[in-house]
């Protein structure tokens, strides 16, 4: 009977390790089942992880190649991102660390939208930038051109002055041995000399020509320069002569003998148009002044 019972008994531990052993492989089956699973999840984030890194550190790469977003952040960036691709590739991950990761992984995608879009900014300053350098380099060829053809103006002008100079050099003017100068007024039908400002309506003038017998049979062309006191040029009938830039009262031409000889010639204008003053008179030959003298009206 004691026997049997100790059989009982033996049967009921062997019963009670049993079931104990078969519930720590159900524990330890569940256990590894859900870790397998965790971990397979871990593996997949794992790799997401790496490929958006990867990626993120190719544009980062590509802008610095590009040298186009300021050295210094972009080395931050990619210092960030490959301390935490190593990160990545280095350590065992947890639920924890995924998430940490996750955090840092934002970051470094909004830092490197910003970087590309500096770089888009960069792109555009770029093209306007090309844009004003064309437009200025055709600028400079325009003004070149007219640089071109003011200087070859200039040395076309520098040439005549030269030749000018040159003629003016050889040439013999004529020699005026006095000159003068007088108002006059018309009465009846004859000159009157007056020097009354107010009623004058002619200014005459009168060149005595020297004698040289070399110009003798020669035509020649002299300048009559009325000026009033204010040193205006005194017009005839309101009208001038310009020689080379140069302006005139009257022009007077004349058969010259060669021998000394009175050369007169007079301009008009309205009465009353003087006024008091010193008056002037220029005579000129080929814009070279020959003789001056004044005269009075009062």
């Amino acid at each position: 009977m004691e026997s049997q019972d100790n059989k009982f008994s033996n049967n009921i531990t062997l019963a009670a390790l049993a079931a104990i052993i078969l519930g720590i492989l159900i524990a330890f089956y569940y256990s590894y089942a859900q870790s397998k699973n965790q971990i397979n999840f871990l593996q997949e984030e794992k790799a997401i992880l790496v490929k958006d890194l990867t990626l993120m550190k190719a544009d980062v790469d590509r802008l610095e190649a590009r040298n186009m977003v300021d050295e210094i952040e972009i080395q931050k960036s990619k210092q960030s991102v490959e301390r935490l691709l190593d990160s990545v590739g280095r350590l065992n991950f947890t639920i924890e660390k995924l998430r940490e990761f996750k955090s840092e992984l934002r970051k470094l995608e909004a830092r490197n939208d910003s970087l590309k879009l500096k770089n888009n900014l960069l792109k555009y300053t770029n093209t306007v930038l090309v844009d004003k350098y064309e437009k200025t380099q055709k600028e400079i060829q325009v003004l070149r051109a007219k640089s071109s053809s003011l200087a070859e103006a200039e040395s076309l002008q520098r040439r005549k002055m030269k030749e000018l100079n040159e003629e003016l050099k050889v040439k013999k003017y004529l020699v005026i041995d006095n000159s003068r100068g007088n108002g006059a007024r018309v009465k009846g039908g004859k000159r009157i000399q007056t020097n009354k400002a107010s009623v004058v309506e002619k200014l005459d003038g009168c060149a005595v020509v020297g004698k040289d017998m070399s110009a003798a049979g020669s035509e020649k062309i002299i300048y009559f320069q009325f000026l009033g006191p204010t040193m205006q040029i005194i017009e005839d009938n309101a009208n001038t002569i310009t020689v080379n830039g140069n302006v005139y009262s009257k022009r007077v031409e004349f058969n010259f003998d060669g021998n000394q000889r009175e050369v007169c010639s007079s301009i008009s204008l309205p009465s009353g148009s003087l006024e008091k003053g010193t008056y002037t008179i220029n005579i000129f030959e080929d814009e070279r002044l020959l003789s001056s003298s004044e005269f009075q009206l009062k």
